[in-house]
């Protein structure tokens, strides 16, 4: 049987709950939000708070910058 893996939310609202204990007003779409905000103001993506998602972030990046850096040399050297 194949295990369901968590999704954003869910992984979110956990490390929420962890970090900030005890009743809230908000919320918890209303704390996500927030904290998706103010990560996407700090660290420049959101989700970085969660180390799987920063990782496959940061691969993503890695993989667009190559693509990007060899479609412009492929350009380069086609215009001579």
């Amino acid at each position: 049987m194949k295990r369901r893996v968590e999704g954003y939310n869910d992984r979110i609202d956990q490390s929420l709950g962890e970090r900030n204990k005890g009743p809230h007003t908000e919320s918890m779409k209303d704390r996500r939000d927030e904290s998706k905000g103010e990560e996407k103001k700090e660290k420049g993506h959101a989700y970085a708070g969660d180390e799987s998602m920063d990782k496959s972030y940061k691969h993503h990046m890695a993989l667009s910058h190559h693509k990007y850096m060899a479609n412009h040399h492929r350009k380069k050297m086609n215009s001579k």
